[in-house]
């Protein structure tokens, strides 16, 4: 019988590895750092992975003490969680809630630069934010629904089921295999800031907008974003976060990582390795220190 438990080395509160300047990775809304996995391989050999698991989420840290379940909160939490991992500043790249977060550590001042990929914080209306709440209240209610741990286990052999659960979030669900599967389902059921995020009666605030002189900046659109698609979420976000650069991702869904992971790491190398270049090009005279960039 299929069930939401995993091996317990599954559940851990981030990943870390590679070499190179410091590189954080940030997921969405009820996902783990897990979400990563397929990039990792393609990103380890020039930086410094760290993809830590967010606050409340599965595997992840707890809020602080008597903190709101917000999105201040969660900041907060991953200041700390750079801090422990003794990285002052990296390069951030964000998914969905993951790059709202981007953008607010980033007003911290712990940004080297920031890639959003389908980032969320801007809406066009209020009716917008409801519906992306609804959606996750539905989602939640699902994974909490004892039928779907029957259905889960036929997921791997039956198309229709499979485009029903994953084609919201990626575009090509064939390409997320059984075990990253459950990872994903597993996750929605064991984040604990979820129903305490929806418990709210008013929508949140979206992002208050964003001064791109304090970093270089890249937003990277899923061409075939079903949870906040362009025209809606993404159109906003040129009016709060104005003289950012825009592109699509072509041909992927809103997790992108599942769908082309070649294509999401060239896009987070194609900035990361220009911004290095900059830097180095600013210190022609520094000598290499590989032990203050893994520690920076």
């Amino acid at each position: 019988m299929w069930s939401y438990a995993d091996p317990a080395e599954r559940v851990t509160p981030y990943h870390r590895a590679g070499v190179g300047s410091p590189l954080v990775l940030l997921h969405g809304a009820t996902m783990s750092w897990r979400a990563w996995e397929p990039v990792l391989p393609f990103l380890v050999r020039r930086h410094d992975v760290f993809a830590p698991t967010l606050a409340g989420h599965r595997g992840g840290p707890p809020l602080r003490d008597g903190a709101p379940a917000g999105l201040d909160s969660v900041v907060d939490v991953l200041c700390d969680q750079l801090d422990e991992a003794g990285i002052e500043t990296a390069h951030l790249v964000g998914n969905s809630l993951g790059g709202w977060l981007a953008f607010e550590l980033a007003r911290r001042g712990r940004a080297r630069s920031v890639l959003g990929l389908s980032p969320a914080g801007t809406w066009r209306a209020r009716r917008d934010v409801l519906r992306l709440l609804w959606m996750f209240r539905l989602g939640y209610l699902a994974v909490g629904n004892p039928v779907l741990t029957t259905v889960a286990e036929n997921l791997t052999r039956n198309a229709v089921l499979r485009r029903a659960v994953l084609g919201r979030v990626v575009a090509r669900p064939g390409r997320v295999s059984a075990e990253r599967l459950r990872d994903m389902l597993a996750d929605m059921a064991g984040c604990d800031l979820l129903p305490a995020m929806l418990a709210g009666r008013e929508p949140a605030e979206p992002m208050a907008e964003f001064d791109v002189a304090l970093c270089p900046v890249r937003i990277a659109w899923a061409q075939r974003d079903r949870v906040i698609p362009f025209r809606r979420y993404g159109r906003p976000m040129r009016e709060v976060v104005r003289g950012a650069e825009f592109g699509l991702l072509r041909g992927v869904g809103h997790v992108p990582m599942y769908d082309d992971p070649r294509l999401v790491a060239r896009t987070i190398l194609e900035l990361t390795s220009a911004v290095d270049a900059g830097f180095a090009d600013a210190e022609p005279d520094a000598e290499p220190d590989a032990g203050r960039l893994r520690s920076a």
